[in-house]
C-alpha cells in the first residue's frame, strides 16, 4: 500500500537535480511521481503523500492510471482512476470506488452482493520543499490537497446514522527521502468526517464535524526495484451502529519499469459494519508517463 516508498527510493543512487534535457514530460527519476493512494491522489495505498502524480518535472505534464483490489474476509473494495500532474506543482485526480458487501450484505439485511460506491475528485498543490533534492536540509516537500467525495447510497447511509452522503476532506502532507539511508518517511494530517473513507457517508450520530486524523508510512529500499515497509492511517469513529478502527498495512512494492509499478500488501482495516478482523490482500497496478 505504501507504494510511494518504492517510487521514491528507487532513485536512492541520485544526488542532484535532473539534467536540463530531462526537465520535460517523462523526465522524473524512476518512480518519483508516486502511485495512487486509496482516494486516487499520488501517495501510498492508505496515505496521501506530498509528491505530484506523473513522471514530469518542472517543465512538463505527466500522469498516471491505476486499478486496485482489496480482498477482505467479508468485503471487497475495488478502485480505478487516474491523475494528471502539471509542472510537478499541481495535481488533479479522480477515483471511483466500489465496496461489495458479498455475503455480509445478506447478514446486514441489504441483500447478498449489495454495493456502495463513491466518486472522488481531488486537487493537490505543492507548497514548498522537495522530497528528493535538497539532501543538505531536513526540510520535506509539503503539499495541500482537497478531496471531494460523492457517495451513491444517500438514503441508506442516513438510515445508518450518517449526516450526508457527500463530503470534502482537506489534507496537509509532508514527504522526505533520506538518500544516505535508502529511507522514505511521510506523514499527513487529514481533516475529515468520512465514515469508512466516505463509503458509509460523512458525520454521524456520535460525532458530526471534521476532526484531525493522522496518516504515516515508512519504507526501506531492499534492492533497486523492491521496497518493504509499513503504513498507518487513523479514522474517525462517528457511527453508533458500528465501531470504526484505524488501518494498517505491511507492503512489498516492485518497480517493473519506469512506467509500471505493482504493489502487494497485507492490510488490516479492523472492524467494518460490525464485522471484525477485516484483514486481507491488497494488490495494485499503476502505469505512469
Amino acid at each position: 500500500m505504501i507504494r510511494m516508498a518504492a517510487l521514491l527510493l528507487v532513485c536512492s543512487g541520485c544526488a542532484g537535480p535532473a539534467l536540463a534535457g530531462e526537465s520535460r514530460s517523462g523526465g522524473k527519476l524512476m518512480l518519483t511521481g508516486g502511485v495512487s493512494a486509496v482516494e486516487g491522489s499520488a501517495g501510498g495505498g492508505l496515505a496521501t503523500w506530498a509528491v505530484i502524480a506523473g513522471n514530469e518535472t518542472e517543465d512538463g505534464i505527466g500522469g498516471s492510471a491505476h486499478t486496485t483490489l482489496i480482498e477482505l474476509p467479508d468485503f471487497r473494495l475495488t478502485s480505478f482512476g487516474g491523475a494528471i500532474g502539471w509542472h510537478d506543482r499541481v495535481e488533479i485526480s479522480y477515483a471511483h470506488q466500489t465496496f461489495d458487501t458479498r455475503d455480509a450484505g445478506a447478514a446486514l439485511g441489504l441483500g447478498r452482493g449489495y454495493t456502495f460506491g463513491q466518486d472522488i475528485f481531488g486537487a493537490k498543490v505543492r507548497l514548498f520543499g522537495d522530497a528528493v533534492w535538497g539532501q543538505d536540509t531536513v526540510l520535506p516537500q509539503v503539499s495541500l490537497a482537497v478531496q471531494h467525495k460523492r457517495g451513491n447510497r444517500r438514503d441508506l447511509v442516513r438510515a445508518l446514522g450518517a449526516k450526508q452522503a457527500s463530503g470534502t476532506d482537506f489534507v496537509v502532507s509532508a514527504t522526505k527521502v533520506i538518500l544516505s539511508k535508502s529511507l522514505v518517511v511521510g506523514g499527513a494530517v487529514r481533516f475529515t468526517k468520512a465514515n469508512q473513507f466516505g463509503l458509509l457517508g460523512f458525520g454521524g450520530d456520535r460525532r458530526t464535524g471534521r476532526n484531525a486524523q493522522f496518516e504515516g508510512s515508512a519504507g526501506l529500499l531492499v534492492t533497486p526495484s523492491l521496497v518493504l515497509g509499513a503504513e498507518f492511517r487513523s479514522k474517525p469513529d462517528n457511527l453508533r451502529f458500528a465501531k470504526e478502527d484505524d488501518s494498517y498495512d505491511l507492503f512489498a512494492a516492485w518497480s517493473i519499469s519506469h512506467h509500471v509499478a505493482v504493489t502487494a500488501a497485507y492490510a488490516d482495516l479492523g472492524e467494518i459494519a460490525t464485522f471484525r478482523k477485516q484483514r486481507g490482500l491488497f494488490v495494485s497496478l499503476q502505469g505512469s508517463f
